[in-house]
């Protein structure tokens, strides 16, 4: 048997933590001497302490680690496991698009973005549309899309996209719609034919992680305003080049265009 201390040097974990891991029942000692208290380890308990120390330098919560040790079954232990790295993964993912975008906002000189403004046609399109938190409009496109991807098949004619009225981004829950260009819509499901209306659109370009698009929202805005136009409805995004494209974030282009007209 193992004293707190010899296990705690064998497993680097602390004491006190070891203690944590008894009252919580995450990692109980071998033996607890009734008359001192004292905890004794086994050498075999060696193996579960290391793997609790790994779940939990990766920030598994303890009741997700009590799962991953009292489930019998392998795959269930690995799916824990599993799901836990694909959170930490976006979280990864969220960290980095955060500082991508800071250090472009953070730049001395800052390149002016390039600006274009056209006249876009009316179009009709097949498109899934919803009333939609901001916060949830991540999972809903990829659901909507798949969708769309399904119901229109080899039917695509151009690149998806989106447009978002100015109550998601004023009040966190807005109208979106997203479509895909077809030469002849269906209605199946939640896909409809939708005609876009005939706009005048100040362009921009967005390159990189979706999740840096509010920068070039910003710098795009600013344009508008410097320009003395004013945003006339939802905003549109075509997605040109994104993940479906290629995994190389640095490629993908996302085109916002906003409908505005001339402040007189």
């Amino acid at each position: 048997m193992l004293t707190i201390g010899e296990f705690s040097r064998l497993t680097h974990l602390t004491v006190r933590t070891l203690r944590r891991y008894h009252e919580a029942a995450l990692l109980e000692p071998a033996v607890v001497d009734e008359a001192t208290g004292y905890r004794y380890y086994s050498v075999e308990q060696i193996p579960t302490a290391q793997v609790i120390h790994r779940l939990r330098e990766l920030d598994v919560p303890l009741g997700d680690v009590q799962r991953i040790l009292r489930s019998p079954d392998p795959g269930v232990r690995a799916t824990l496991v599993a799901d836990h790295l694909r959170r930490l993964e976006a979280e990864l993912d969220r960290t980095r698009a955060a500082v991508v975008s800071l250090r472009r906002l953070l730049r001395p000189d800052p390149a002016p973005i390039r600006v274009e403004l056209r006249a876009e046609p009316a179009r009709t399109v097949a498109a899934i549309t919803a009333v939609v938190a901001e916060d949830d409009v991540e999972a809903w496109f990829a659901g909507a899309m798949a969708e769309l991807e399904a119901a229109v098949g080899d039917g695509v004619t151009g690149a998806p996209g989106g447009t978002y009225d100015n109550s998601l981004f004023e009040q966190g829950r807005g109208h979106v719609l997203v479509y895909l260009p077809t030469a002849a819509p269906i209605r199946t499901g939640r896909v409809h034919a939708v005609t876009l209306p005939a706009a005048e659109l100040a362009v921009a370009t967005h390159v990189g992680e979706h999740d840096g698009v509010d920068v070039t929202y910003g710098e795009l805005g600013t344009w508008v305003v410097r320009n003395a136009m004013s945003v006339a409805a939802p905003v549109r995004e075509v997605y040109l080049v994104g993940p479906k494209d290629t995994s190389d974030p640095a490629a993908w282009r996302t085109e916002i265009g906003w409908p505005v007209f001339r402040v007189t």
